[in-house]
Protein backbone atom coordinates (compact mmCIF):
# COMPACT_ATOMS: atom_id res chain seq x y z
CA UNK A 1 0.00 0.00 0.00
CA UNK A 2 1.08 3.44 -0.91
CA UNK A 3 2.04 6.04 1.82
CA UNK A 4 -0.64 8.54 2.68
CA UNK A 5 -0.72 12.10 4.04
CA UNK A 6 -4.05 13.67 5.38
CA UNK A 7 -5.57 15.96 3.35
CA UNK A 8 -8.47 18.76 3.90
CA UNK A 9 -9.91 20.68 1.34
CA UNK A 10 -12.27 23.42 3.16
CA UNK A 11 -14.02 26.03 1.27
CA UNK A 12 -16.24 28.70 2.23
CA UNK A 13 -18.86 27.06 1.44
CA UNK A 14 -17.71 23.23 2.59
CA UNK A 15 -15.76 20.48 3.35
CA UNK A 16 -14.43 19.58 0.01
CA UNK A 17 -12.71 16.41 0.84
CA UNK A 18 -11.33 15.33 3.90
CA UNK A 19 -8.97 11.80 4.29
CA UNK A 20 -5.83 10.36 3.45
CA UNK A 21 -4.32 10.87 0.36
CA UNK A 22 -1.57 9.31 -1.70
CA UNK A 23 -0.24 12.15 -3.80
CA UNK A 24 -1.52 15.59 -4.59
CA UNK A 25 -1.00 17.87 -7.55
CA UNK A 26 -2.05 21.56 -7.11
CA UNK A 27 -1.23 24.90 -9.25
CA UNK A 28 0.77 27.56 -7.06
CA UNK A 29 1.46 31.04 -7.71
CA UNK A 30 5.02 29.44 -8.86
CA UNK A 31 3.69 26.69 -11.16
CA UNK A 32 2.02 23.07 -10.57
CA UNK A 33 3.11 21.55 -7.10
CA UNK A 34 3.03 17.84 -6.43
CA UNK A 35 2.79 16.78 -2.70
CA UNK A 36 3.35 13.50 -1.25
CA UNK A 37 3.91 11.38 2.52
CA UNK A 38 6.91 13.38 3.79
CA UNK A 39 6.71 16.74 1.93
CA UNK A 40 8.90 19.40 3.17
CA UNK A 41 7.04 22.21 5.33
CA UNK A 42 5.43 25.10 2.98
CA UNK A 43 3.07 27.92 2.77
CA UNK A 44 1.46 29.43 -0.52
CA UNK A 45 -0.94 30.95 -2.12
CA UNK A 46 -2.90 28.92 -5.05
CA UNK A 47 -4.82 30.67 -7.62
CA UNK A 48 -7.55 29.64 -9.48
CA UNK A 49 -6.70 26.26 -11.46
CA UNK A 50 -7.24 22.63 -11.25
CA UNK A 51 -6.27 20.37 -8.56
CA UNK A 52 -6.35 16.39 -8.62
CA UNK A 53 -5.33 14.25 -5.70
CA UNK A 54 -5.45 10.60 -5.35
CA UNK A 55 -7.00 8.03 -3.43
CA UNK A 56 -6.85 4.32 -2.97
CA UNK A 57 -4.87 4.44 -6.83
CA UNK A 58 -8.02 6.85 -8.20
CA UNK A 59 -7.12 10.34 -9.06
CA UNK A 60 -9.94 12.83 -7.61
CA UNK A 61 -10.43 16.24 -9.79
CA UNK A 62 -11.66 19.92 -8.64
CA UNK A 63 -11.64 23.42 -9.69
CA UNK A 64 -10.51 25.63 -7.27
CA UNK A 65 -10.79 29.77 -7.28
CA UNK A 66 -7.71 30.53 -5.23
CA UNK A 67 -6.73 30.18 -1.52
CA UNK A 68 -4.02 29.37 0.23
CA UNK A 69 -2.05 25.65 1.22
CA UNK A 70 -0.42 24.69 4.09
CA UNK A 71 1.71 21.65 4.06
CA UNK A 72 3.42 19.59 6.66
CA UNK A 73 5.36 15.98 6.52
CA UNK A 74 2.34 14.08 7.68
CA UNK A 75 -0.73 16.91 6.09
CA UNK A 76 -1.64 18.90 4.34
CA UNK A 77 -4.65 21.64 4.42
CA UNK A 78 -6.19 23.24 1.78
CA UNK A 79 -8.17 26.49 2.44
CA UNK A 80 -10.12 27.63 -0.85
CA UNK A 81 -12.54 30.54 -1.67
CA UNK A 82 -14.33 27.71 -3.97
CA UNK A 83 -13.76 24.40 -4.96
CA UNK A 84 -15.96 22.19 -7.61
CA UNK A 85 -15.66 18.55 -8.50
CA UNK A 86 -16.16 18.51 -12.60
CA UNK A 87 -19.69 16.90 -12.23
CA UNK A 88 -20.62 19.62 -9.83
CA UNK A 89 -20.08 22.39 -12.73
CA UNK A 90 -22.76 23.80 -14.61
CA UNK A 91 -21.29 24.25 -17.57
CA UNK A 92 -24.13 26.87 -19.13
CA UNK A 93 -23.68 28.80 -16.42
CA UNK A 94 -19.76 28.77 -16.37
CA UNK A 95 -19.86 29.45 -20.40
CA UNK A 96 -22.50 32.59 -20.03
CA UNK A 97 -19.89 34.18 -17.07
CA UNK A 98 -16.89 33.71 -19.54
CA UNK A 99 -18.98 35.42 -22.16
CA UNK A 100 -19.82 38.36 -19.92
CA UNK A 101 -16.58 38.69 -18.63
CA UNK A 102 -15.26 38.90 -22.13
CA UNK A 103 -17.79 41.54 -23.13
CA UNK A 104 -16.96 43.48 -20.28
CA UNK A 105 -13.00 43.17 -21.21
CA UNK A 106 -13.80 44.89 -24.54
CA UNK A 107 -15.46 47.98 -22.41
CA UNK A 108 -13.45 50.67 -21.13
CA UNK A 109 -12.86 50.33 -17.19
CA UNK A 110 -11.02 51.45 -14.29
CA UNK A 111 -7.95 49.28 -13.51
CA UNK A 112 -9.61 47.89 -10.34
CA UNK A 113 -12.72 46.76 -12.79
CA UNK A 114 -10.46 45.31 -15.25
CA UNK A 115 -8.72 42.70 -12.70
CA UNK A 116 -11.79 42.16 -11.41
CA UNK A 117 -13.29 40.95 -14.82
CA UNK A 118 -9.81 39.06 -15.63
CA UNK A 119 -10.47 37.27 -12.66
CA UNK A 120 -14.39 36.23 -13.08
CA UNK A 121 -13.01 35.43 -16.74
CA UNK A 122 -10.13 33.14 -15.21
CA UNK A 123 -12.84 31.33 -12.69
CA UNK A 124 -15.26 30.81 -15.71
CA UNK A 125 -12.44 29.31 -17.81
CA UNK A 126 -11.14 27.56 -15.16
CA UNK A 127 -14.42 25.65 -14.58
CA UNK A 128 -14.67 25.37 -18.00
CA UNK A 129 -11.86 23.32 -18.51
CA UNK A 130 -12.20 21.09 -15.57
CA UNK A 131 -15.09 19.86 -16.25
CA UNK A 132 -14.76 19.15 -20.00
CA UNK A 133 -11.48 17.28 -18.79
CA UNK A 134 -12.74 15.41 -16.44
CA UNK A 135 -16.43 15.17 -16.49
CA UNK A 136 -17.55 12.44 -18.68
Amino acid sequence: MAKTFHLEIIATDRIFYQGECEHLVVTAIDGLVGIMAGHEPVVTSLPTGELKYMVDGKWHYGAISGGFIQVMPDQAIILADNCELPEEIDIKRAEEARQRAEEKMRQKQSIKEYYQTQAALNRAMNRLKVSQKHFK
